[in-house]
């Protein structure tokens, strides 16, 4: 299993407007091959932003590069510039090889 993470610095008094692009928009993951989960994630309010992620879940590292490389992709993510005034720095990848799972 492979964890994708993008971490958001949104600027102070716009996290109503980045939530609502988030939850309002297409995602086009439906059917691509070894996704399995979403999360859009809020964290800590700071001195000037608030912390967010995006947390996806992949059956394998493949199948998120897979995704990467996809028109799904591509359509997921064509305007995604159109909402750079809600950040305070670019998104910040990180990507994590599941070592351990444990569940209730």
């Amino acid at each position: 299993m492979y964890i994708a993470m993008n971490r958001f610095q949104i600027a102070l008094g716009n996290e109503e407007a980045f939530e609502k692009v988030w939850t309002s928009r297409e995602t086009f993951l439906a059917g691509v091959p070894g996704f399995m989960e979403f999360h859009l994630l809020r964290g800590p309010t700071l001195e000037d932003h608030t912390l967010y992620s995006s947390h996806t879940v992949w059956r394998s590292h493949a199948d998120f590069e897979a995704w990467t490389k996809s028109e799904a992709f591509r359509n997921a993510h064509r305007n995604a510039g159109d909402n750079k005034p809600l950040y305070i720095d670019r998104p910040r990848f990180e990507g994590f090889e599941v070592v351990q799972t444990v569940t209730a």
